[in-house]
């Protein structure tokens, strides 16, 4: 068995860990350097929390345990294909690479379809079930430039 295995093998792990414990059936694993750092499931139902999925809360974990929020050089490993949620924070915390187990078809059929989610990011702004306006702008530009002048950020 390969090492991507066995990380993968882990993360499925997890997802079964969870739903003993009543949680999703979803599980992921963050490894850096050949070694886990962070392993989540999914605590959506227990922490009343619709963004805790395992991905997101292995990345905050490994965030945590590396003390940055930069996690280049980590690879993850998901139970379940990432829904749009966690493959943007997957991105935004810079993960080298993603591994999988279900696709989201395989979520589709027991209960968890994200295909809606896909289809919203397709449609135009002012076509999407949710009302989303823009409201204020030019106030709230004065923050933007305000980030700009400042010159001890940390860029993210």
């Amino acid at each position: 068995m390969s090492k991507n295995q066995e990380f993968m093998r882990e993360a499925i792990e997890v997802s079964m860990e969870n739903i003993q414990q009543g949680g999703g059936p979803f599980g992921a694993v963050v490894v850096k350097d050949g070694n886990i750092i962070a392993r989540s499931g999914n605590s959506v139902t227990r922490d009343n929390d619709p963004t805790a999925h395992a991905e997101i809360n292995a990345i905050r974990e490994a965030a945590k345990v590396l003390n940055n929020h930069d996690l280049s050089g980590c690879v993850i490993y998901s139970s379940c294909e990432p829904c749009p949620m966690c493959l943007s924070a997957i991105y935004w915390a810079r993960i080298d690479r993603i591994y999988y187990g279900n696709n989201r078809y395989d979520a589709a059929d027991i209960g968890f379809d994200d295909n809606f989610l896909y289809e919203e990011l397709r449609k135009d702004l002012k076509e999407r079930t949710i009302p989303i306006e823009q409201l204020d702008r030019n106030e709230a530009l004065k923050t933007f430039a305000a980030w700009k002048e400042m010159e001890d950020k940390i860029p993210y």
